[in-house]
């Protein structure tokens, strides 16, 4: 019995020792999920996570320039097989879930939850409209593909005078709750969240109406061990249901 005692933690003091941390760049999407995976993640390895939120376009100028990121999770795929291609990352860039877009509203609102956009191009008409917050589709992909819908539903000419533009979609997301914004183009995975979800109401807007929010990882410090059992991490059950919980799907097709 002490026998076996001893070894249990001489293998429990090695894997300390062998613990370490990974500083990783992370989609605004991402936060509610990944707060809940990260500590589930530091108990099961050992390793920490020291998590930035943000937009994907500007973490991905900002790895450029050499921040010292280990991890980048962005909400497409797009800018994670840039920095493969510059050679900034290590191939390949994976896909690690599908967002999903949503028209986000006040709990209290004289607008519709309508994910068609029908009831929004209605109070363009009727005046219950005044501003419209999406992210920056420059920077943000939520923000592209909630340009992408809007214009899809030919209401994006109409409504580009009266959009609030957040530098990330957590930003966009914040100007509906704070009442900035009668209504916003924003990520399921944030609607869902419990803080969130008391004083707001959403619909999903049609898959159809934009380019797929595949979103992907990639590893810019390979060599760091907690930066490669993060990207086997999330590919487990135990992540994947907290991904699920936030409405993420699996990716489709792969």
């Amino acid at each position: 019995m002490l026998k076996i005692l001893a070894c249990f933690i001489w293998f429990t003091c090695l894997g300390t020792a062998h613990a370490g941390s990974a500083i990783v760049a992370a989609a605004a999407t991402l936060r509610h999920a990944l707060d809940e995976i990260s500590p589930q993640f530091t108990k099961v390895t050992g390793h920490t996570l020291k998590v930035a939120y943000g937009s994907s376009g500007n973490f991905y100028s900002q790895i450029k320039q050499g921040a010292p990121f280990d991890v980048f999770l962005s909400a497409d795929m797009v800018f994670p097989q840039k920095l493969v291609d510059e050679k900034l990352a290590v191939a390949p860039a994976l896909p690690y879930a599908e967002g999903r877009l949503v028209l986000l509203l006040p709990r209290k609102s004289r607008l519709k939850p309508d994910g068609t956009l029908a009831d929004l191009t209605a109070a363009l008409k009727d005046g219950r409209l005044s501003k419209l917050a999406i992210a920056n589709p420059t920077v943000a992909p939520y923000g592209t593909r909630a340009q992408e819908a809007l214009m899809h539903a030919d209401l994006w000419a109409g409504v580009k005078p009266r959009l609030v533009i957040g530098e990330n979609v957590g930003q966009a997301t914040q100007f509906v709750a704070s009442g900035a914004a009668q209504a916003g183009l924003v990520a399921l995975s944030l609607a869902l969240a419990p803080d969130l979800a008391a004083r707001t109401q959403y619909a999903l807007v049609p898959r159809e109406w934009h380019q797929p929010l595949v979103q992907g990882m990639v590893l810019i410090q390979p060599e760091n061990p907690a930066a490669k059992a993060l990207a086997d991490y999330l590919k487990t059950e135990t992540a994947r249901a907290v991904l699920k919980k936030y409405g993420y799907d699996e990716v489709r097709g792969r």
